[in-house]
């Protein structure tokens, strides 16, 4: 079986490597501050094996920049995460850049999230940006059926295939965060042609829950688990920050590849890492599951 690995985590990632609190702007922080830094990332990526380089676009909205007196800076800072990841795969030689289109309102709070014709209209200023840069357009951590819609449907307006990323319960996987079933989301396969349906940001447990009742349906299936313990009540307030959540201790990358055996004994042909996953993960997923 051909596997194609994703990246690990950007944001946890950066915040590993540097002296710096977390801020509201998580990941975009760096991009204002050192940019450098997250092509250091995007590069190690590459070199543990990952295929992909995922922009550093997830957070990058504009009612999380506004708060920040930045908003101004919405479209230039698209454009350098993009180049930041092109410019790592072109100095790695190969590989494919991911444009990330994070979830509206916050993480994990879909209630929070415009509904889907309003957010598609913000989803697609994001994909037009990005849409000169990357390969493929990624809608992650989509916890939601309306959520996922909007941002479906936001990146339908370039030509480019979307992968469409959802999140579901860490105490069910069966059910996205919205409390819906996770089959809920099979329909946008067909409604938006998406060229790959994932898991993602969801505990490894949640995600062995979640993959069999997505597999079989058509499309290639794939996923990637965080490193956190669990979402703290604390961090689901929209002035939260990172700081809010803990790594697991018992996560290692020996521990996370034998979770995405598991996955791909269910059907996933796509594997990486989300937050608190990173580079010596990806590189165990190597050795494991590239061929050549």
């Amino acid at each position: 079986m051909n596997i194609t690995l994703l990246d690990g985590g950007m944001g946890q990632e950066l915040l590993a490597r540097s002296s710096a609190k977390p801020t509201g702007l998580w990941s975009t922080q760096f991009l204002l501050d050192a940019p450098e830094l997250i092509h250091a990332v995007h590069r190690d990526y590459f070199l543990a094996g990952a295929d992909i380089a995922t922009a550093n676009s997830y957070a990058l909205h504009r009612d999380r920049l506004q708060p920040f007196g930045i908003e101004d800076r919405f479209a230039d800072l698209h454009r350098q995460a993009c180049q930041l990841a092109v410019s790592a795969r072109d100095e790695h030689g190969s590989g494919l850049v991911a444009g990330a289109l994070g979830p509206t309102g916050w993480s994990y709070r879909p209630d929070l999230a415009p509904l889907a014709d309003e957010a598609a209209e913000l989803f697609a200023e994001i994909a037009r940006l990005q849409d000169p840069y990357v390969d493929l357009l990624l809608c992650e951590t989509m916890s939601s059926v309306d959520q996922a819609r909007g941002a479906a449907m936001g990146a339908s307006v370039v030509n480019k295939p979307i992968w469409l990323a959802v999140s579901v319960d860490d105490e069910d996987g069966t059910k996205l965060r919205s409390g819906e079933p996770v089959t809920a989301i099979l329909p946008l396969i067909e409604e938006f042609n998406l060229a790959a349906l994932l898991v993602n940001c969801s505990v490894p447990e949640a995600v062995d829950q979640a993959l069999p009742l997505l597999a079989g349906h058509g499309v290639p299936l794939g996923a990637y688990a965080n490193g956190f313990v669990k979402i703290a009540e604390e961090f689901m307030k929209t002035d939260a920050t990172v700081a809010e959540l803990d790594k697991r201790a018992n996560l290692g990358p020996d521990v996370y590849a034998d979770f995405a055996a598991g996955w791909i004994a269910q059907g996933a042909t796509i594997v990486g890492g989300c937050c608190e996953v990173g580079p010596a993960h990806i590189a165990e997923l190597a050795r494991r599951f590239k061929s050549g």
